[in-house]
Order: structure tokens, then C-alpha cells, then sequence
């Protein structure tokens, strides 16, 4: 990152078939870890596995969601069609095997997509796109799902229902999934754990185990207040770089 330490002295482990957000404010390391876990940056100190294997390794084995994609409502492909590019995007043109496109319609019932899959991207609500990426996205029975800000520009209730989904992913597939989010709240009923960024490190557990006073007080090395308002939503107090409110939107670094 130019020579510059986004964090240091960062130990974590994600149990398989784990439900984990990864939290933190502007530049503290989120996408990052991302990037390193995809083998595309190098850690200049320590070590990273995946499953056991280096960085990039199984990548295969990953299912991979970037920052949200808009579609104009111009854009005709498919629903299904982009679905169909997570297994044969190498081969766009030739027809799927019978077995290819039974893991297609699966995938569909499984993020519930299928009574819209067959209508043009673009003509899709948000909600309705982000299902279908997370379709595209696991298709290739990949054994991690990494997912960068999906519930970003979603309302409420879409945010709530994606992470009511991925749960039942990680619950019915054993998949573990690593999730990058600006507001932890949406997620709290459906996680195992978080990882916390901060000031150059990190901490990790169980979601009001680290995400508590006392803990990021610790982890930014100044004093942070956590309130909890009356529908059970956490507000984070005294941040550096001045976010008030955890779901504060920040750029990525």
C-alpha cells in the first residue's frame, strides 16, 4: 500500500462455516484483508492461509462479491444469465450441461430469485440485484464467500433479509462467510463473529463482545462509548476521525 502500514500485529481465525463481519472505519484495513485473503496484496510480515493453503491458492474455491455493481436499466442481460457466467464465464456462448444448469436454477431458489431471474438486470430493484450477484457469487459451491459492502445502498428490510439469507447459507452449506460492512446493526441477530479494525490493529469475537466500551476503548487507545438505543441498535461515541454513528458512511482505503 505505497509503503504505508494499514495495520500490524492482526491475529485472527475464522472458524469454517463462520458468519463473520468485518468492521471498522475509513482506511483502518477492511477491503484490505480481502485482498490479502485473494492473494492479490502480500502481507510484508507474518503469514495468511486459506483453508490451510497460501493466499490465491484456492481461489477456486472462493466466491467473491466487490463493492456493489450498478446496472443501468439499459442493460439487458438476464438474471440467470449473469448466474451462468459464475460457472462457465470462460465459455460465454456454449450451452450449459444438464448438470450446470441444475446448479444455475438451484442457486436461484436458494437466494430467491427464481420468479425474476429471467428478467434483464437492469430491470431489477436493489434488493433484487444483490440476490442475484450472491447467486453468481456461489454457484461454484465455493467453500468461502467473501462480500464487499453487499448491503451498501440497500434499504432496511432488503439489508435485514440479505443477512437473514446469508445465515441460512452458512447454516445450510457450511459456507463461511466474510462480510465487509459500514453498519454492524442489520447484522446482529444472524453473526458469529466480527473483526474489528482499528488504529493499526484489530480485535475479534463474538459481535457485543468486542463492539462494547470497553473494547474499543482499548483498541483505539482513547475512550469510545457504546449506547445501545431503545430498538436495540448500537451507537458508537468518540471515534477518531469524528464518526459518530457506527453506520456512518466511509470511503474505503
Amino acid at each position: 500500500m505505497g509503503g504505508q502500514t494499514v495495520w500490524s500485529g492482526v491475529s485472527l481465525d475464522i472458524a469454517p462455516g463462520a458468519f463473520a463481519a468485518i468492521l471498522g472505519p475509513n482506511g483502518a484495513g477492511k477491503t484490505t484483508l480481502l485482498r490479502v485473503l485473494l492473494g492479490e496484496l502480500p502481507v510484508t510480515a507474518g503469514s495468511a492461509s486459506v483453508h490451510g493453503s497460501s493466499p490465491g491458492a484456492l481461489n477456486r474455491q472462493i466466491g467473491y462479491l466487490p463493492q456493489r455493481r450498478q446496472f443501468d436499466a439499459a442493460v439487458r442481460i438476464r438474471g440467470i444469465d449473469l448466474v451462468r457466467l459464475g460457472l462457465d464465464g470462460a465459455r460465454w456462448g456454449l450451452p450449459l450441461r444438464r448438470r450446470g444448469a441444475e446448479r444455475v436454477d438451484e442457486v436461484l431458489r436458494l437466494v430467491g430469485a427464481d420468479d425474476y431471474a429471467t428478467r434483464p438486470i437492469g430491470e431489477l430493484s436493489g434488493g433484487e440485484q444483490q440476490r442475484v450477484l450472491i447467486a453468481q457469487a456461489l454457484v461454484s459451491r465455493p467453500r468461502l464467500l467473501a462480500l464487499d459492502e453487499p448491503l451498501d445502498s440497500l434499504d432496511l428490510p432488503n439489508q435485514t433479509a440479505v443477512a437473514a439469507l446469508l445465515q441460512r447459507i452458512c447454516r445450510q452449506d457450511g459456507v463461511t462467510i466474510l462480510l465487509v460492512a459500514h453498519d454492524v446493526n442489520p447484522l446482529l441477530s444472524y453473526l458469529d463473529q466480527v473483526v474489528y479494525f482499528g488504529a493499526g490493529r484489530a480485535v475479534v469475537g463474538a459481535p457485543r463482545e468486542v463492539i462494547n466500551s470497553e473494547t474499543l476503548s482499548r483498541l483505539y487507545g482513547v475512550p469510545i462509548e457504546v449506547l445501545q438505543a431503545s430498538d436495540g441498535r448500537l451507537v458508537v461515541v468518540g471515534l477518531p476521525e469524528a464518526p459518530a454513528h457506527h453506520s456512518d458512511r466511509h470511503e474505503h482505503a
